[in-house]
Parts: C-alpha cells; sequence; structure tokens
C-alpha cells in the first residue's frame, strides 16, 4: 500500500488527513495517509526512511527549515524559499511549492479593479507563496510582523492611512486556528470598509476571529478551505505524475 502524509507541529486538527482518506475511499485507491506530528524538524530523516512512503505535504513551521533536508528542489519553489510539497522517487526527495497554486485560484475570482493594494499578515513561509502571487499579478503590498525592520511594518505602524490604501489583508499567521480561536491579528478593524477583502490562510474554525471582525466591518472575507483543496489537488498530481525539477540540492 502507497502511504503519503504531512509533516508539521500541533496539526491534530489538519484538513488534510480527512480529505486524502476520503479520497483514497472514494476512488478506490490502495493508499494511506498519515500525519507525523513533529517537534523538531530533524525527526524528518527518520521519517523519511518508512518503506512505500511517495509524498509528503508540509506545514507550519516546516516550510522552510525542511528545504535542507531534501536532496532536489522545484524551480519554481526555490524562488518561493518555502515548500509544502514532497516527492519521494528512486529514494530522492523532490521539493515543491503547492500553496502558489492553491492561493492564486482562491484568490483569483474575489479580485476586483480597486484591489491593488495589499497587508500581507505574516512572515513565515505561508507568507512567501502570497508574496510571490501577489508580485505576478502585479499588486503592491507591504508585509506586517510583530517587530519592524527595513522591509516589514510591526503592527503598532498598521495606522488608518495604511488600511485605507491597501484593500487586501491577508492572514498568514497561525493566529485563530483551532484550539485557540480567539486570537486574532492586531490591527485596526474599525478602519476597514465594504471595499476590502480580508483573505485568511486559516481554514479551522471556517471563520475566524480575523475574519468575524473584517465582515462586522462590511468587509469581504474567505477561509483558507478552497486554498487547502487546490493545492492538495496540485500534489496529487506532482506525486502521481511526471514532473521537471531543477536541481538545487545535492
Amino acid at each position: 500500500m502507497r502511504k503519503y502524509g504531512l509533516i508539521g507541529k500541533n496539526i491534530n486538527y489538519s484538513f488534510s488527513g480527512k480529505y486524502f482518506t476520503e479520497k483514497f475511499a472514494s476512488e478506490n485507491i490502495p493508499a494511506e495517509y498519515l500525519i507525523f506530528d513533529i517537534d523538531e524538524i530533524s525527526e524528518f530523516e527518520k521519517i523519511i526512511t518508512k518503506p512505500e512512503l511517495q509524498g509528503l505535504n508540509v506545514t507550519i513551521p516546516y516550510k522552510e527549515s525542511v528545504m535542507a533536508f531534501l536532496d532536489n528542489i522545484d524551480s519554481e519553489a526555490a524562488k518561493i524559499g518555502a515548500i509544502n510539497t514532497i516527492k519521494i522517487h528512486k529514494g530522492k526527495t523532490l521539493g515543491f511549492n503547492t500553496d502558489v497554486y492553491g492561493f492564486e485560484k482562491a484568490i483569483s475570482p474575489l479580485l476586483e479593479n480597486h484591489h491593488k493594494n495589499a497587508l500581507i499578515l505574516g512572515t513565515g513561509g505561508a507568507s512567501k507563496a502570497v508574496k510571490y502571487v501577489l508580485e505576478k499579478r502585479g499588486i503592491e503590498f507591504k508585509m506586517i510582523s510583530r517587530k519592524a525592520s527595513k522591509n516589514r511594518l510591526s503592527y503598532a505602524q498598521v495606522s488608518e492611512e495604511i488600511i485605507k490604501k491597501n484593500f487586501i489583508i491577508i492572514n498568514c499567521t497561525p493566529l485563530g486556528t483551532f484550539p485557540d480561536t480567539e486570537s486574532f491579528p492586531d490591527i485596526p478593524y474599525h478602519y476597514l470598509t465594504n471595499k476590502h477583502l480580508l483573505f485568511d490562510l486559516t481554514y479551522n474554525p471556517a471563520e475566524t476571529k480575523f475574519l468575524k471582525l473584517g465582515k462586522k466591518q462590511g468587509a469581504q472575507t474567505e477561509n483558507g478551505l478552497n486554498m487547502l483543496k487546490f493545492q492538495a489537488e496540485k500534489a496529487w498530481e506532482i506525486w502521481n505524475n511526471r514532473v521537471s525539477y531543477s536541481k538545487i540540492h545535492s
């Protein structure tokens, strides 16, 4: 039986296990999907030796650190600087980023003419895929983090002027994810309008506090479930088809 799985930390809430288990059952695929909840990325080396393991998804907080353990990385994923999908082929590990595909496919139908500027909340691996998509579409953006730096604003610096100029706000942090559902990014929500689009990469719960506070101001809101489904389908395609990649690790 073929085996696939997910590596991450504190991921018992994950949708991926249920999604792929149901997919395997409905399509009569002789495969199993495992959850690898690990405390340190160094544990990846033990996981990868498991027999019949053919592919992995990668989630918070290992999308960047896992890259150092891979044999090869797809050229687009190398540009992004984060991976969320691993194909295991002939004993070699190949890294890809399907978050880009998932995010672009999920957000594209929501974009309107006034959506020309964005705020990206968080600077982890998921935010790198978001940046890549916004750059590709010509949408200017500002990165928001807990501490200000040369290319980032702190949450305390997010002013009325900044909110009113940036009509897309994307939460790439784990704030609000189950079980810590009362947490949320600290931005001035009272300046939001019905022109704003709030996109949360979190999907559990379906409506985070971040989205609730945006909806209260009339903003359009979207959670990360469609993004997850789209990226999962792309991962399945990678696992089951020949794909090209650019070798940068050996």
